[in-house]
């Protein structure tokens, strides 16, 4: 069993009708994220949402799945190579 890993997810949502659910998923998944930060790019009508994560990889890829399965949403991420002390 691997151990947590820092992490962090962009995320970027192109549709206001997702946000809801995007933001469902954030909650249900609250427990391994450390920040959020999440910036309304009016001018583009996107919705730009980074996340510091703390979880083990598994964990990280359930997260990024679901919200990669939703509707006019992209998501990446990027894990620190070594366990999170």
């Amino acid at each position: 069993m691997e151990g947590n890993r820092i992490g962090v997810a962009a995320i970027i949502v192109e549709d206001p009708g997702s946000v809801r659910e995007v933001n469902e998923v954030l909650h249900e998944h609250s427990g391994i994220i450390i920040g959020r930060m999440g910036i309304p790019y009016r001018e583009r009508n996107v919705s730009v949402i980074s996340l510091v994560l703390d979880a083990s990889p598994d964990e990280i890829s359930a997260l990024t799945g679901k919200l990669g399965k939703i509707r006019a949403v992209s998501v990446k991420a990027v894990m620190s190579k070594g366990r999170a002390s």
